[in-house]
């Protein structure tokens, strides 16, 4: 941690500008004193033990493999549901609980992220990926198995927490592994992974469905057996040698209880409001206040009193690193949205069947994977990533625009063609946005920035869950035939996910007016989710375009005798 501090010392001009004084520093004052110009980070790697290295080798490919299979698996838990979903709680009677399925999952992912990166450095990496896919595996059981929507929502927990270590821990090992200025095209690589997942996971849903939603959850416990004994016989890295004592006395447990707690806090406010709750009743204002305020407070002990912070200041205090975290924010909003609202589109809309609704949405398939690999190769040949950034916003701005277009009659030809141009920059952009955030500050903390930039991800992520679903009951209630609405007495039923079964027996008039309000509600989300592009599209004017690290930090690198130390962890 000495070597760290100094070269926290040596940051370029952005950083030290924002360092808190020991007065503290207000967040008014510390955005108006973000600076136009910056050094370059060279400066940051003087005092940083590196080690340069050329990725390949049969155990490097066979740990990647090990690290896509758990990706897609995440990946594909997470958007799957969404075309499942309707079948699910048409079964388990849960129409005023449906959006926890989806934000029980965000919730346990995005509340360990930053614990995963703190336990990481100070355990090593393979016990933290085991850990994640045992509670991946015991999660996706619970689902399986589930006989009520509280069973349900646990099991989704679980694998929220599984999933959220999935993210961190595949991030980090690959930064262990392959310096920035060579890592675009692995980046790319797992962004589409995680992608292809995300697009197939509607119609994989929408078949399980039909059929029976269970396997849906049981189908990954092979699959994490199979990632897991990966990883057991093949993740062996460097760990520091380190006490135990010191490494629990190092661990930020003040910080990770402020971040779970706010979290929570936020999450539970957000699924209630305007479904539940109206947005102006104390159920909704004070655990969003209490939420906010606590991630307020856990910025502010981790910049003036964590000894060891899971957030280190300097992560935060560089504008190009801050505009890379908001631009991960906004796209994950953005890209949630349209992977879970759009098969609604097509069930509420166009009437198609769930495993039909999925393949609709393909169009995603076919550009955002292949965008993903492209965007990360482009780094890696030109060591730029700000181009490629601005210009995926602007596709993602142009492409959800012609979303709002879609109504009941619009063609395969619209709604394809559409999907591509949003694809398009959605795709540019999973692997993208982590260089900016990675440039900025030494080899030495890529594993705290990259567990933050994945929690940043999550957080985003939740927030397109819940921005959607607020939306589109809302409007629903609006837009709805009253004969219809008197067929939900109950306030707090989910209109979308109760409609969209019965939507087969109502009569042609009637349905068509059903069908219209949907495709109406959904409107207003891709009005919302163009506005947050625009302010994506901002983020990328407003960075820097910074030197990308030649080297990694070798204190984590591969073994090259894998069971050298039978008490070291990673062995």
């Amino acid at each position: 941690m000495d070597s760290i501090r100094k070269t926290i010392s040596a940051q370029p001009l952005e950083a030290q500008d924002l360092a808190p004084s020991s007065g503290g520093t207000s967040v008014s004052a510390t955005l108006e004193a973000i600076p136009a110009t910056i050094d370059p980070p060279s400066k940051l790697e003087d005092n940083i033990q590196q080690q340069t290295v050329t990725p390949g080798g049969l155990r490097f490919w066979l740990i990647l493999v090990s690290l896509l299979v758990s990706t897609f698996l995440a990946a594909l838990d997470l958007s799957s549901i969404s075309t499942a979903l309707p079948t699910i709680v048409e079964d388990l009677g849960g129409t005023s609980s449906f959006a926890w399925v989806g934000n029980a999952l965000a919730l346990g992912s995005t509340a360990v992220l930053p614990l995963t990166g703190g336990l990481a450095q100070a355990f090593g990496r393979r016990p933290v990926v085991l850990g994640s896919l045992f509670f991946f595996a015991v999660g996706s059981a619970l689902c399986g198995a589930a006989q009520s929507m509280a069973m349900m929502i646990a099991g989704r927990a679980l694998q929220g927490v599984g999933a959220g270590g999935i993210q961190s821990m595949t991030a980090i090992v690959i930064s262990d592994l392959v310096p920035l200025s060579k890592r675009g095209a692995y980046q790319g690589l797992i962004a589409a992974t995680w992608a292809v997942a995300s697009a197939i996971g509607p119609p994989v849903g929408g078949a399980f469905s039909q059929s029976n939603w269970r396997w849906l959850f049981y189908m990954n416990l092979p699959l994490t057996g199979i990632a897991a004994t990966l990883v057991w016989f093949f993740l062996h890295l460097r760990v520091p040698k380190v006490e135990f004592s010191v490494k629990m006395k190092r661990m930020d447990w003040i910080g990770n209880a402020l971040i779970m707690a706010s979290t929570t806090a936020t999450v539970v406010a957000l699924t209630w409001a305007g479904t539940t709750h109206p947005w102006s009743s104390y159920q909704i204002l004070v655990p969003l206040i209490l939420g906010l305020a606590g991630l307020v407070a856990f910025f502010i002990y981790e910049a003036n009193f964590a000894s060891e912070p899971v957030v280190p200041w300097a992560l935060v205090s560089n504008r190009t690193g801050l505009m890379g975290y908001l631009g991960t924010f906004f796209h994950g909003i953005i890209s949630m949205s349209i992977f879970y609202y759009l098969p609604v589109y097509f069930q509420g809309a166009k009437g198609q069947r769930p495993v039909a609704s999925g393949i609709s949405a393909f169009g995603n398939v076919f550009t955002i994977a292949p965008m993903g690999i492209v965007a990360g190769i482009s780094v890696a040949a030109t060591r730029r990533y700000k181009p490629q950034t601005t210009i995926a916003w602007v596709l993602v701005i142009v492409g959800v625009g012609l979303l709002t277009l879609l109504d009941r009659q619009s063609s395969k030809a619209k709604w394809v063609g559409f999907q591509i141009v949003e694809g398009l920059g959605l795709g540019i952009l999973y692997p993208i946005t982590s260089f900016p955030v990675l440039a900025q500050i030494p080899v030495t903390q890529s594993g705290y920035a990259l567990a933050l930039w994945t929690f940043v991800r999550s957080y985003g992520q939740m927030w397109g869950i819940t921005i959607g679903a607020t939306v589109l009951q809302n409007e629903l209630k609006k837009r709805l035939p009253g004969d219809f609405l008197s067929l939900f007495p109950k306030q707090n039923v989910e209109i979308a996910y109760a409609a969209i079964p019965i939507l087969g027996q109502l009569e042609e008039s009637q349905r068509i007016e059903v069908q219209d309000a949907f495709a109406g509600s959904i409107r207003v989300i891709w009005l919302v989710m163009v506005g947050l592009a625009g302010a994506g599209f901002l983020t990328s004017l407003a960075m820097k375009e910074l030197k990308l690290h030649e080297a990694t930090d070798e204190d984590w690198g591969m073994k090259e005798k894998p069971v050298d130390d039978a008490k070291d962890p990673e062995a």
